[in-house]
């Protein structure tokens, strides 16, 4: 690992400068979103925000990531070229969708598009990929044909894997922050300075705008926000991982990426096991499970965060240690397996169905006239609800539940 100071400074400068953009373009981008009628409204069992949010807040990460790539990228090639213009044309789908909640037929076929620039036009394709077993015979495994195919799945299935955990305040942008992070960890242990440069990008855009989606969230990034994320790492990691890491090639991209593709992977098996369409929206992803399993929303993020971190890290320890690295990868697989198996066997009633003490509305039948009345339940002789006087002006009423705050994104993502 060779690190130039000079570039160290620069892909420094990369991230304060897209933290700074970002940070200060979020505000404006609400604003606009405001004006433009871009909000999110409850409407649905699977959000929590009783308020409508201003969405749309992805177009600031964009800004901010894009322009600092054409700063201090000293030179931007076909292959990066066609990521940029692929991600334009991503996020301009983002806002349309963002505001008009378009179909998600109609979105595929963008999103097909906008991979299709990258490998046809840029030749950004995923060619080979290493044998994970080390065969003397066959080091790694050519694509042909195929690689194109591929390629174009693996960058539409990252896109809407990043779309479909964009689900809780600060999940999907914290998720793909750590990840850039530990891409760009990854790219100066090998001194890949394209990747370096655009990684750092995209970490410094989304550390800028969490500060405003963190719980409860003041903007949400909307699909403009979410399938823009997904859109870069998609491709970068195949610029980068797939191409340069010899064995560990095959592993690195699934490690950084494991926790949205875990998301999408049993999202899929789920609907089609049900009878239903890949792209229907239901209430079982992963940070709806954690929810449904006792956790506060703050707690679900923040193990989200620790998972995305472990995996990460267990891609850094890959490209730099030596005999270790298979025991690893293997715990690391032995652990995500462990908890995604809990998930999915967990039994555990909805949330939004449980009792008053924990969502708000009682679902118990009523006793019988002449049953002992529960220990929370008021004594025989108290008025009912109903002969109550109703509150003054401004008075909430006594069992009134305070307003809830604005704790979880959901988009109207196809998903």
């Amino acid at each position: 690992m060779n690190l130039d100071l000079h570039f160290m400074i620069r892909t420094g400068l990369t991230l304060v400068s897209a933290f700074v953009i970002s940070f200060g373009a979020t505000p404006l981008v609400k604003m606009l979103a405001q004006k433009m009628g871009v909000m999110d409204v409850p409407k649905d069992n699977r959000r929590m925000h009783k308020v409508p949010i201003p969405r749309m807040g992805g177009l600031a990460i964009f800004l901010a990531f894009f322009l600092a790539v054409l700063a201090f990228s000293r030179q931007i090639d076909r292959g990066l070229s066609s990521i940029l213009l692929g991600s334009v044309v991503i996020v301009i789908l983002g806002v349309f969708d963002d505001k008009y909640a378009l179909g998600a037929k109609l979105k595929l076929v963008v999103q097909l598009l906008a991979a299709c620039i990258v490998v046809f036009y840029g030749n950004v394709r995923i060619s080979r990929i290493t044998n994970p077993f080390g065969s003397s015979y066959y080091s790694h495994w050519d694509l042909g044909v195929w690689s194109y195919a591929i390629t174009i799945i693996w960058i539409v299935a990252i896109t809407n894997a990043v779309n479909f955990i964009d689900g809780l305040d600060g999940l999907a942008c914290g998720v793909s922050a750590i990840s850039a992070v530990n891409l760009l960890v990854i790219a100066l242990v090998v001194s890949d300075t394209k990747v370096a440069i655009v990684m750092a990008a995209l970490a410094g855009a989304c550390l800028g705008f969490v500060p405003y989606n963190f719980n409860p969230a003041k903007i949400f990034m909307g699909d403009t926000g979410s399938t823009f994320l997904g859109f870069i790492l998609a491709t970068i990691s195949i610029q980068g991982l797939f191409k340069a890491y010899t064995v560990i090639s095959f592993a690195v991209p699934f490690l950084v990426l494991g926790l949205p593709i875990f998301d999408i992977c049993f999202a899929v098996i789920r609907r089609v096991a049900h009878h239903k369409s890949p792209m229907e929206a239901d209430r079982g992803h992963i940070h709806h499970r954690l929810i449904d399993m006792g956790f506060s929303q703050k707690q679900t993020v923040a193990i989200a965060y620790v998972l995305t971190g472990l995996l990460g890290l267990a891609a850094v320890l890959l490209t730099v240690s030596g005999a270790m690295k298979a025991l690893i990868m293997l715990g690391a697989v032995l652990v995500v397996g462990a908890i995604g198996l809990e998930l999915i066997m967990s039994a555990k009633t909805p949330l939004h169905r449980r009792g008053k003490n924990e969502a708000g509305k009682a679902d118990a039948p009523a006793p019988a006239p002449d049953a002992a009345p529960a220990d929370d339940e008021p004594a025989p002789d108290a008025a009912p609800a109903d002969n109550e006087p109703a509150p003054a002006d401004g008075e909430p009423a006594a069992d009134s539940e305070p307003e809830p705050t604005p704790d979880m994104e959901e988009t109207n993502d196809a998903d």
